[in-house]
């Protein structure tokens, strides 16, 4: 699948396995665990190209499987501990032809020390005709044998692969940074400067997801959904 081996990694990564995971030879070019202390982590923060900050909000719009979806994130002004970190709460609400599908929490924390962005876990909740179907996806880092990932490295290199998630079985998402000079056109304005991600799973070994993050902005495009507005509310 992927066919670009790097051996840069930034230099507060460390590759020891978390207890009670099993990697095939391939899944160990992917970094799955980080030299990270508890006391270093905060709940509210800023990355680079990531914005963990109460009020926050991002609107993004596109087209998927024929429908107009719309996205709406928004950093919550509530935090909840997760395998013993204060985390930020950030809520995805999704529609499709105005449709709510999905609303779900995640938890992030920001490490003071390398600024990189690491991720416990979400509550999802599926929608069907406005009535909640299913919590398809949800994990949370510390339960069953589920461990935090990193979302964004404090300093991005092209070439760089790690897991977002590791909860087997149910969420290994893992990201590879493609490019950090990037430049995109959006309904907002261009951006130069862009970090750029390939997305995969070994649970769907043949799905690929793109995501564009500018500086001081956060995510400006997720697969075919692109942002159309982003400000900051009062929660």
């Amino acid at each position: 699948m992927q066919t670009r081996r790097s051996k840069i990694y930034f230099v507060l990564l460390f590759f020891a396995l978390p207890t009670g995971f099993c990697f095939s030879q391939q899944d160990r070019t992917w970094t799955n665990s980080y030299l990270e202390e508890n006391a270093s982590f905060s709940p509210h923060g800023t990355n680079p190209y990531f914005i963990l900050e109460p009020g926050y909000q991002s609107q993004f719009k596109g087209k998927e499987e024929g429908k107009s979806v719309e996205l709406i994130i928004t950093v919550l002004n509530k935090t909840t501990v997760i395998d013993g970190i204060e985390t930020g709460i950030v809520e995805e609400r999704e529609t499709a032809d105005g449709e709510l599908i999905e609303v779900s929490r995640n938890f992030f924390a920001i490490s003071k020390r390398t600024n990189g962005v690491y991720y416990f876990g979400e509550d999802v909740d599926m929608y069907k005709k406005g009535i909640v179907v299913n919590h398809e996806g949800s994990w949370r880092s510390g339960a069953k044998g589920a461990h935090y990932g990193l979302v964004l490295p404090g300093i991005p290199l092209a070439g760089s692969r790690y897991y977002q998630e590791l909860a087997p079985g149910v969420a290994m998402d893992r990201s590879e940074i493609l490019s950090v000079n990037e430049r995109l056109q959006t309904p907002v304005g261009a951006f130069d400067g862009c970090l750029k991600t390939e997305e995969t799973t070994p649970l769907e070994p043949q799905t690929k997801e793109y995501k564009y993050y500018a500086k001081g902005v956060s995510l400006i495009q997720d697969g075919t959904l692109c942002l159309v507005r982003h400000i900051h509310i009062k929660n």
